[in-house]
């Protein structure tokens, strides 16, 4: 039979363990969070850790920046990082390769870039025999490519164009410059930049009408079963600095964030601000027409990509739940726009 002595230490040692699973449960959750490029349509994650929305919603986020979109799924796969910001096409590939993770959201699902290139090249034909820069093969800049060659009757391998991987928007303007590329599909700041030094706009992003999925918030399967309280508590983080980002009242904010970190001046920050209004989707459903159109374009890279069933891959239950519990809508009005 237990002493008293023994009762008390035992009632202690509860309750030291009862508060600390308190402080536990209090604190926020921590989460790596990995995006593979600088673009306008970052900027809802870049503000949600600014203005503190993460914190608000009960997740303490940590984004990385990883150069190229199949590092950043190689380092989902593993574990490093929790959610991954990137393209539709690196992670349909991930997912051929025997992954299992989910497209919870899509930011944008519409052609963004324009196709740009070197004074000397006049007409399509002018393309046959040169060298793209892109940012990966088989990532979202690679798929403008592909889309503007499908628009212009071209093809890779008959027209002996060369793909290069040269890195982000802003390098693969520097790769055109110095003539080591001939053409790039860039977003309508690095247009401007590209413009500005010489070179020639061939195509406008608007006359691309395919749906693909672009900038998404990709998570691993067991992160929906295990912790779909800390998926969500980032989708609300997210979805409130998309809002917030839309707001015109905000667009002073949201200029000095993209200036800093698109590191451009003044008149490049509101190009980019165009880039972010004109590109993101105000309610980031997924879109499986998108996904399907991606899946048919990166399956002549890896025919294991036509293998995977497309509408296994999104996952729209969050984004539904939210948008059914009137919370998107009521973001917006709080903010005083239309969704």
């Amino acid at each position: 039979m237990k002493t008293v002595k023994q009762l008390i230490a035992a009632a202690i040692i509860s309750l030291l363990f009862s508060v600390a699973n308190s402080f536990a449960a209090a604190a926020p959750s921590k989460i790596v969070v990995g995006y593979a490029t600088f673009t306008a349509r970052i900027v809802p994650l870049w503000l949600a850790q600014e203005q503190g929305f993460f914190t608000k919603y009960g997740v303490e986020v940590e984004p990385v920046f990883i150069r190229g979109a199949p590092t950043l799924v190689a380092g989902l796969a593993a574990g490093s990082m929790q959610i991954g910001r990137t393209g539709g096409s690196a992670m349909l590939a991930a997912v051929a390769a025997g992954h299992d993770f989910k497209v919870v959201a899509a930011f944008n699902t519409r052609n963004t870039y324009d196709l740009v290139v070197r004074p000397n090249i006049k007409r399509a034909e002018d393309l046959r025999g040169k060298t793209f820069g892109i940012t990966s093969i088989g990532g979202t800049s690679w798929m403008g490519v592909i889309l503007w060659l499908e628009h212009l009757g071209l093809d890779e391998k008959r027209d002996n164009i060369r793909l290069q991987v040269i890195g982000d928007q802003s390098v693969q303007v520097q790769c055109m410059e110095s003539g080591l590329c001939d053409a790039v599909a860039v977003d309508g700041v690095y247009t401007k930049v590209a413009k500005a030094r010489g070179m020639s706009v061939m195509g406008e992003y608007s006359q691309l009408k395919s749906l693909l999925i672009g900038q998404s918030m990709v998570v691993p399967a067991t992160m929906l079963q295990q912790r779909p309280d800390v998926a969500e508590a980032y989708l609300k983080g997210e979805l409130e600095a998309l809002v917030f980002s839309l707001a015109p009242k905000n667009k002073p904010v949201v200029l000095k964030t993209l200036s800093k970190w698109l590191k451009v001046d003044a008149n490049g920050a509101e190009d980019a601000y165009l880039d972010l209004v004109r590109g993101v989707d105000r309610k980031p459903f997924a879109s499986l027409e998108g996904l399907r159109n991606a899946q048919r374009l990166l399956q002549t890279r890896n025919p294991k990509v036509g293998e995977v069933k497309a509408d296994s891959v999104i996952d729209n239950r969050l984004m539904k739940k939210l948008d059914d519990s009137g919370f998107i809508d009521k973001l917006y009005a709080s903010y005083g726009i239309k969704p």
